[in-house]
């Protein structure tokens, strides 16, 4: 069995609960039919602007899990996920660690143009 972290980002106008009812539904697929599949940490990070627009939303509702499974439990799995429509997005990974922590934005890097110095046109 080997460790998998996935990020879901939905259709940020879909209630929680909804939310959770697909999450259960993702789920079963892979702990369901025999599998010996077990999911470990299922985390809300919540409503977040989207970088850029998917599929005409602007915000989407971030949802990170992490679970152990078979690589074989995985195609059905990414199946469910490529057909349901309130799904905007989503990646899997293999987890190398830790668990994904989300970042606020006071923690949060600056952006290359925010940084001092950069601003065209500012000469010294």
């Amino acid at each position: 069995m080997r460790d998998y972290e996935v990020v879901y980002i939905f259709d940020s106008a879909l209630p929680e609960n909804r939310i959770q009812e697909k999450l259960d539904r993702f789920h079963g697929a892979l702990t369901g039919n025999g599998g010996a599949a077990e999911v470990t940490a299922v985390d809300l990070w919540g409503k977040r602007q989207l970088t850029y627009p998917i599929r005409k939303k602007t915000a989407g509702f971030y949802v990170v899990a992490q679970f152990r499974a078979e690589p074989e439990a995985l195609p059905e799995f990414e199946r469910l996920l490529k057909l349901d429509e309130e799904l905007l997005r989503y990646l899997l990974v293999v987890s190398e660690g830790e668990p994904t922590a989300p970042v606020s934005p006071a923690r949060r890097e600056p952006r290359r143009e925010d940084e001092e110095g950069d601003e065209p046109g500012e000469e010294e």
